[in-house]
């Protein structure tokens, strides 16, 4: 038996694999149109014909080996492979149905030929298939695979060949289709520069352009945060705008602009114009916000958050502070409260965590002692319950003796209430917090009052590991980072974190979510290198995968893993050394 066939077998055997019946998933297929699928479609239908009458069958998958398209020469196929499920919506990977076309040349990351008596499953030795993964000619990215399929009697090495032959007329397809959009993106990239008279940035999937004039008006530090302010516009087919507080104080009002090839989105065109509010200049220090204690960060777009809330509190003005989960919100409402209305009662409520009638009790028992109230998570309410709490509060509001009561709702930015909504017209003001990944120079800081916080007095970070945090996009905001420095306490108590010591989510630096397969694989990966420090071929036969998968693996997720130390030389070596 081939190496690579032994090893698939072992694999499909570790995973369980139904020897008997095939355990394709059926996952509903995925229907948002994709550089695979665009470039695929014109390849494909070609083909088709080039098969027409023969007894063989072509078919895409998507990087998971989910069958996208089926295509197929003689009609009479159609009932057998319904009958392994090898369709449309199923997912052939390895691990569910064992070694077979797709799911070995995915995991192999190689074009290679199943013969019948080859599969591992019982019920697909009927059938020889070729499988040929298809790679971005740019990233190098898995996108998917092409199969061909046929009844083993008519097994043929042409059909590697053509496999191979298709496979690379999707990379051709997707590397034209590319440069067509990249043309059109850089079309308007120039106009806008000769145009507008101002620092412009061209942000798609691969570029990333920005003219002279932003270079000249921004330092290094404001580039990188209006970079990482424009990152999140990747993929965005509506045009938007947004402010921006950048480290040297300014305020940048970033204006996108999607460009488009036919329906095809291309990218984006980001125009800059820099403001001053309130007063602000362009300096190195901001000197505005007061120091609290529960919470930390001294970079401009928390400063700002920051001074707002504070200047609504010294106001007793009633405020929306809105922003993703995690982000900090309640806290930095409790830590501002704390600070400028210490001598005060602030009650807090979770509008998520408790039954209606215990809410609006809460609230009332509130009001009617006179006591400030936060009440999280309003924007999660039905309509009955936030106009029972709107009258509520509305009663306060026009009670004269309210008026040094000081009320602060949160809600989630993606999921809040209409700026229409009754609530929101008792509340002048809204104050957005920023997510981590956008004041990701606050993390270090943020970091040591972390630890801490949970006793961790003497564990400090690594540059490499504090470095590495940066990186990564933080989904959770803070709260998830605080659970990876827990996760990091329970297993050291002392010393310093190193790149090793963070748990494997942490050593992926990709953007994209992973879903919860990919998670679990990147752990493994993640966990095998770690076991055997490092050492690739030793961790991919570990896996059970070849060498050239774990490479992929760790290209595909991002994984970064510390080089353990050269061992220090014993004095005797060094004198051989130097008598050398």
């Amino acid at each position: 038996m081939r190496h690579w066939l032994r090893v698939s077998w072992l694999r499909s055997a570790q995973a369980n694999v139904d020897a008997d019946q095939p355990g394709a998933d059926y996952v509903d297929p995925d229907t948002v149109d994709t550089v695979l699928t665009r470039a695929a479609t014109p390849v494909l239908d070609a083909m088709a014909q080039e098969i027409d009458s023969e007894p063989v069958s072509l078919i895409l998958t998507d990087a998971s080996g989910t069958v996208l398209r089926r295509h197929l020469g003689d009609t009479g196929l159609a009932a057998a492979l319904d009958s392994v499920h090898l369709a449309p919506g199923f997912r052939y990977a390895e691990t569910s149905v064992g070694t077979n076309g797709i799911g070995t040349s995915l995991e192999v990351g190689a074009p290679l030929l199943i013969r019948g008596d080859e599969h591992y499953n019982g019920r697909l030795r009927r059938f020889s298939c070729a499988g040929a993964p298809v790679t971005h000619p740019v990233t190098g990215a898995v996108l998917g695979a092409v199969d061909l399929t046929t009844l083993a009697e008519n097994t043929n090495a042409l059909l590697l060949s053509f496999a191979k032959m298709v496979a690379q007329r999707i990379r051709e397809q997707i590397l034209e289709e590319a440069g067509e959009l990249d043309r059109a993106l850089l079309r308007d990239y120039h106009l806008a520069c000769q145009h507008s008279g101002r620092p412009v940035i061209a942000i798609g999937d691969e570029v990333l352009m920005m003219n002279d004039l932003t270079q000249r008006m921004f330092d290094s530090r404001d580039q990188a945060a209006i970079i990482d302010r424009t990152r999140d516009s990747r993929g965005r087919s509506e045009p938007f705008t947004l402010l921006a507080d950048l480290p040297s104080g300014v305020t940048a009002r970033l204006s996108y602009r999607p460009t488009f090839v036919d329906d095809r989105l291309a990218g984006g065109i980001v125009h800059i114009k820099e403001q001053v509010t309130r007063g602000r200049t362009r300096t190195a220090g901001r000197g505005g916000a007061p120091v609290l204690r529960s919470v930390v960060g001294t970079s401009a777009t928390w400063t700002r958050a920051v001074e707002e809330v504070f200047d609504a509190c010294a106001r007793t003005e009633w405020i929306v502070v809105d922003g993703e989960p995690g982000s900090g919100r309640s806290a930095l409402v409790r830590a501002v409260h704390e600070y400028a209305r210490s001598g005060r009662l602030l009650v807090p409520v979770d509008a998520s965590a408790v039954s209606v009638d215990e809410l609006l009790e809460r609230i009332a028992t509130a009001v009617d002692e006179g006591a400030d109230l936060l009440i999280r998570r309003v924007d999660g309410l039905d309509g009955d319950t936030l106009d029972a709490v709107s009258d509520l509060l509305l009663d306060e509001a026009s009670n004269s003796a309210a008026d040094d009561s000081w009320v602060t709702v949160t809600m989630d930015s993606a999921d809040g209430l209409p700026d229409t909504h009754p609530l929101l017209r008792l509340f002048p003001r809204t104050v957005p917090v920023p997510p981590l990944r956008h004041h990701v120079d606050d993390l270090p800081e943020l970091s040591r009052f972390l630890l801490d916080s949970m006793g961790a007095e003497n564990l400090t970070l690594s540059r490499a590991a504090a470095n590495q945090l940066a990186r990564l996009s933080w989904q959770g905001n803070v709260t998830h980072l605080r659970s990876v420095l827990e996760d990091i306490f329970r297993r050291r108590r002392s010393g310093t974190i190193e790149l090793d010591d963070l748990p494997a989510e942490c050593r992926s630096a990709t953007r994209r979510r992973l879903t919860r397969i990919e998670s679990l694989e990147r752990d493994a990966v993640v966990d095998a290198l770690t076991l055997h420090n490092g050492d690739k071929a030793a961790a991919a036969q570990a896996l059970g995968m070849s060498r050239a998968t774990i490479y992929r693996k760790i290209r595909e997720y991002g994984i970064e893993f510390g080089r353990a130390p050269k061992p220090e030389r014993t004095t005797r070596q060094r004198r051989s050394v130097s008598r050398s």
